[in-house]
């Protein structure tokens, strides 16, 4: 059976919430100061036009399988091709899983990465190095790359710069994110999946007992102690801008409504798999995400992960198509088919709404799976060869760039590294991969590997 784990203005009726502090904005109040901190010394060499100006991340968590998915190879032997046929695309010559014929249909938007190549077959060490952009070692934590976008920012607004949807996984949150960059670059989670009935946003409501006036009171405190130790401006304001920040996004009626997907017309969100007329809600609810990243990027937040997890499934193959065994209802969520519907729904609603060429679009994962079928029925974890999807933002799409063997097992032409991906990644996104970030003792690091390489053929 799979599971989602791996195998390692304000009304005083309709409030945003902050947490903890965070009921008080005074934790995120710390966060926005850091972010612009960051933002008024940006140093960044980025080119002088950026071809994107957002990232979407779909981060399919454990490890998706790419012969059953991007990367099929009808004519292995069947302990090899597995449960699935294939099907032709919109580009001549290219197949993909018989599980995803929406995304057949936008084929020509998408380029296929079907080389890269990691040496790391366990989690934690393919994550980073996936995220990062670098091998992971003992003597350093790297930021990962929604990080470094969050850092390089300038374009300051209530929203955060690095949001996760739902949120990361409690490995990935050990293991990949703001590295030796400031916290005010970490993911901001919501805490909370758009799919579910009892759908809120974390820290973006008031605690029990706290009102809009209570938080009014808290900051006209904060004011009266900043004028009395002489912290206000010489201009007469309120010296704490990111106080100021932190209460505008709590009581921000534009921030309540970027995350409301009730906004969404029934005709859109049908587009990406989901009848809110329905109330049917699940385990794999990738349309909605991507839906709220969709949201979220046209109102100017520059990286946003749709994590969307179950793909480390070491057992019967069929669970990637079909729901759990004896659940009779639809499997229109399950973990490929949501997949076709979620990417192919976002593709196309970017582009009805002139967005994709400034919103890069990435499909990545730990690691492929093994080419030979388990005695289980299931794949388990293969670094060597497998296949990462992008459009938008620059990229060149209608294209199949490197190929794994006849088996799907080793990369037989034009390997790529992950470190070949960041490079690339942060050249459509408008980053100089040369740029040297500095480290709290002030070592220089740059965003990319020195070593990697641009995958030339990506850029448009």
């Amino acid at each position: 059976m799979r599971t989602s784990q791996r195998c390692d203005g304000v009304t005083r009726r309709n409030f945003v919430r902050v947490g903890g502090l965070s009921a008080l904005g005074l934790g995120l109040g710390d966060f926005f100061r850091l972010q612009r901190a960051n933002s008024a010394n940006p140093t960044n060499n980025t080119t002088s036009v950026a071809p994107a100006k957002s990232c979407i991340l779909i981060w399919l968590d454990g490890g998706a399988s790419h012969l059953d998915t991007f990367d099929p190879k009808p004519q292995a032997p069947s302990e090899v091709r597995g449960p699935f046929e294939s099907l032709e695309t919109n580009l001549p010559g290219v197949r993909i899983s018989e599980h995803m014929p929406r995304t057949a249909q936008v084929m020509d938007s998408l380029a296929l990465v079907r080389s890269v190549t990691s040496p790391f077959g366990v989690h934690n060490f393919a994550v980073q190095y996936l995220m990062t952009g670098y091998k992971p070692t003992p003597a350093l934590e790297y930021p990962s790359m929604a990080s470094v976008v969050a850092h390089l920012n300038t374009r300051a607004g209530v929203l955060p710069s690095n949001i996760a949807i739902p949120h990361l996984t409690s490995r990935d949150v050990a293991t990949i994110g703001n590295g030796f960059l400031p916290n005010s670059t970490k993911h901001f989670s919501l805490g909370s999946d758009p799919g579910k009935a009892d759908y809120k946003v974390r820290d973006l409501d008031f605690y029990r007992g706290i009102d809009i006036s209570r938080l009014d009171r808290r900051r006209q405190i904060v004011n009266a102690m900043n004028e009395y130790g002489n912290l206000r401006s010489e201009a007469g304001g309120v010296n704490d801008p990111d106080l100021e920040r932190a209460y505008n996004l709590i009581a921000s009626d534009e921030a309540k409504a970027a995350f409301d997907l009730g906004e969404e017309s029934t005709k859109v969100r049908e587009q990406y798999a989901i009848d809110p007329r329905a109330n049917i809600y699940d385990s794999n609810n990738i349309g909605q995400q991507c839906l709220l990243a969709r949201r979220l990027v046209e109102r100017g937040v520059p990286f946003v992960t749709v994590n969307n997890v179950g793909w480390d499934n070491h057992l019967d193959l069929q669970t990637y198509a079909n729901r759990h065994p004896g659940d009779s209802r639809s499997a229109s969520h399950a973990l490929i088919p949501g997949l076709d519907k979620a990417l192919s729904a976002l593709i196309s609603d970017l582009a009805t709404r002139g967005m994709l060429d400034e919103t890069l679009v990435l499909v990545m994962t730990d690691f492929g799976r093994t080419p030979k079928i388990n005695s289980t029925g299931g794949r388990d974890h293969w670094p060597n060869c497998f296949s990462v999807a992008m459009a938008g933002g620059g990229v060149r799409g209608g294209q199949v760039i490197g190929a794994s063997d006849a088996l799907g097992e080793f990369v037989a032409d034009r390997p790529i590294t992950p470190g070949d991906l960041s490079t690339t990644i942060y050249t459509l996104l408008g980053i100089d991969p040369g740029h040297e970030l500095k480290t709290p003792d002030g070592r220089p690091i740059r965003v990319a590997p020195q070593d990697a390489k641009l995958i030339k053929e990506l850029i448009a």
